[in-house]
C-alpha cells in the first residue's frame, strides 16, 4: 500500500537562507501540482503558521535562528501532526545529531540541501519534487520515542542470554525505518547473542549520522559494515552507502559494488538472501517500514530455508509498502507491531 495524493499539494517552506528560500520555492513552483504556500524564517514562525494554514507538507531546515528546526518538528508534531521533510546538509556533522532526533519525533525522511544548492541541479529538483509528492500521501500521528520509552515490556530484555554463533538477524528498512531500527535496537540487550545486519535506504551522506545516533541511544554497537568483517554478537552491521552487503561463510561481511538490484544499492533482497543461504535456519528476518517491494523476495529466500520471519504491521509503519509486499508473498511467520518485534527477535535467538 502506497501513499496517494489527490489536487493541488500546498507546502510550508521553513528556511532562515533567502538564496535556499528562493532555490526551494523556484524547484517546488515548477511543477503544477505543488504551490509554496507560505515561507517561515524560523522554527517559531512555522509552529504559528501551520495551524493557520494547514500544509499538506512542510520542508524543514535545521539550524535557524529563534527556534531550531528539531524544536519546531518536536511543537508540530505534538499538536499539528503534518508531514515534515527535513532538508539540511550532510557536510555538517554537528548537525545530524538534531537531523535524527526530529526523525524520532515523526519527522519523515530527510534530504541533502548541498545538493539542491547545486546550480542547474536538475536530478536533485526532481529527487525533492518526487519526494514531496509521496510523503504528502503519507498519514503521521505524533510518535514521539519520549511517550514509547515510557511503556513498560512486555518481556525483561535484561535477562542474560546464551551467546550463540549460529543465528543471526536481518532487517531492511526504508521511509520511517530510522526512527523503527531505533524502536527495536534500543530494546536490544547489550548482551545480544548474535550479530544483526540491517540495509537501510537513506539519503546518501546521512549515513553515518544515522549510526552515530543510533549507537549513543542503544545498549548494543551500531557500526558501518566493512568488507571480510568478523560479524560478533552484539553488534549492529548496517550497510554503507552505494555498496551491496552480504554474510559469507565464516560469519563475516562481505561488501560489494554489483549494478542495482532492484533499483537499490545497497539491496535488502541481496542481504536477506546471503543471510538464508550462509544461516539456514539460524536465520531470523524483519522487513520494516517503507516504499516499494525491496527485501521482500530475501523475505521468502529466509523463510524457503525454515529461518524465521517478521513483518512490521501496518499501524506502526509510515508507510506499509514493504512488508505487504512480503505478506502478500505469504513468506511471513508473524506481523507485528514495533514494541513487540523486538521481543520477538530476543525469544527467536535465546
Amino acid at each position: 500500500m502506497e501513499p496517494e495524493i489527490k489536487g493541488m499539494v500546498r507546502v510550508l517552506v521553513v528556511e532562515d537562507s533567502p538564496l535556499m528560500c528562493k532555490i526551494l520555492t523556484n524547484m517546488m513552483n515548477s511543477d503544477p501540482h505543488i504551490l509554496v504556500v507560505a515561507v517561515a524564517n524560523n522554527g517559531k514562525e512555522a509552529v504559528e503558521l501551520v495551524p493557520r494554514l494547514k500544509p499538506d507538507i512542510i520542508t524543514m531546515d535545521m539550524d535557524m535562528p529563534v527556534m531550531d528546526g528539531f524544536e519546531a518538528t518536536k511543537q508540530i508534531m505534538a499538536y499539528h501532526p503534518t508531514p515534515i521533510l527535513i532538508v539540511s546538509s550532510s557536510v555538517f556533522r554537528l548537525g545530524m545529531e538534531k537531523v535524527f532526533k526530529a526523525i524520532s519525533h515523526g519527522a519523515l525522511d530527510v534530504i541533502d540541501k548541498s545538493e539542491l544548492e547545486l546550480v542547474g541541479n536538475k536530478k536533485s529538483g526532481e529527487a525533492l519534487i518526487a519526494k514531496i509528492k509521496f510523503l504528502t500521501g503519507v498519514k503521521v500521528t505524533d510518535q514521539s520515542i519520549g511517550k514509547w520509552r515510557n511503556e513498560r515490556p512486555i518481556i525483561d530484555l535484561t535477562s542474560p542470554l546464551k551467546k550463540v554463533s549460529n543465528k543471526i538477524v536481518a532487517m531492511v528498512a526504508s521511509t520511517g525505518g530510522p526512527q523503527a531500527l531505533l524502536k527495536i535496537l534500543q530494546r536490544l540487550p547489550e548482551d545480544f547473542p548474535c550479530g544483526i545486519v540491517i540495509v537501510q535506504h537513506i539519503t546518501n551522506g546521512f549515513l553515518t549520522g544515522l549510526v552515530d545516533w543510533l549507537n549513543k541511544e542503544c545498549k548494543i554497537r551500531v557500526k558501518i559494515g566493512e568488507d571480510l568483517e568478523e560479524i560478533r554478537p552484539g553488534v549492529a552491521y548496517i550497510a554503507p552507502d552505494n555498496f551491496h552487503m552480504q554474510v559469507k561463510e565464516g560469519g563475516k561481511i562481505s561488501l560489494s559494488n554489483e549494478p542495482l538490484h532492484g533499483g537499490h544499492k545497497p539491496s535488502g533482497d541481496v542481504l536477506l538472501e546471503s543471510v538464508a543461504k550462509i544461516y539456514g535456519k539460524g536465520s531470523v528476518g524483519a522487513i520494516l517500514t517503507g516504499m516499494g517491494r525491496d527485501g521482500a523476495l530475501g523475505m521468502k529466500a529466509i523463510k524457503q530455508s525454515q529461518g524465521k520471519t517478521i513483518a512490521q504491521n501496518e499501524k506502526s509503519c509510515v508507510v506499509f509498502g514493504m512488508p505487504n509486499v512480503a505478506i502478500e508473498m505469504n513468506v511471513i511467520d508473524q506481523v507485528l507491531s514495533l514494541e513487540r518485534i523486538a521481543e520477538e527477535i530476543v525469544f527467536m535467538v535465546s
